[in-house]
This record gives C-alpha cells, structure tokens and sequence, in this order.
C-alpha cells in the first residue's frame, strides 16, 4: 500500500465519518511520508501535511497497513511499541470510529 493509496482511503472515512472537531492528526510513517487529517475547519481536510497537530501517531506503513487491514490490533500495536502516540491520547482513542 502506498502513500496515495492511504491518504486515498483516509479522505473517503474521513468524508463519510467526519473528523475529530477541532482538532489535528498526523499519521507519521516516518521516511515514507505522513498524512494529516484536519478538522479545525468547516470542511474536514485530509492532506499530505506532516506538521504539527495536536496528536501525532508514529507508526512504519507496513505495520499500519496491517493495522488497517484488520490483522493487527491497534492497541496490541502501541503495547509492543510498534504504533507511538505523540501528544493528546484522547484523540488517538477517538480514531477507530472515525477511521474503522
């Protein structure tokens, strides 16, 4: 799974479900980039944008493929350390609604 093809599959979750109001989320794989869901605005935005946000969500793509894919649980990811959660956790508990 590629870059495009996750930012892709965030935007069609992310207009069918919404976003977290108010809030930002990046998704940092690290060298293979990063996508930022943003729903400061009146119109959530899902974007290549890796900079700041409230949450940061560090994970490989290979992991959050898998992740995604439903053969891998979330938190049984962030437990042995291969997903990381960079500022408010609230809002990383919040995704699965959004993103499942």
């Amino acid at each position: 799974m590629s870059l495009s093809d996750i930012t892709a599959g965030m935007k069609e979750r992310i207009e069918k479900n919404g976003a977290i109001p108010g809030k930002k989320v990046v998704f940092d794989f690290g060298e293979d980039g990063a996508v930022l869901i943003d729903g400061t605005g009146e119109t959530p935005v899902v974007s290549n944008d890796g900079s700041a946000a409230d949450c940061r969500i560090k994970v490989s793509m290979a992991d959050f493929t898998e992740i995604a894919a439903g053969r891998q649980n979330a938190q049984m990811a962030f437990m042995m350390g291969k997903l990381k959660v960079e500022g408010d956790m609230s809002i990383a508990m919040q995704l699965g609604k959004i993103l499942g």
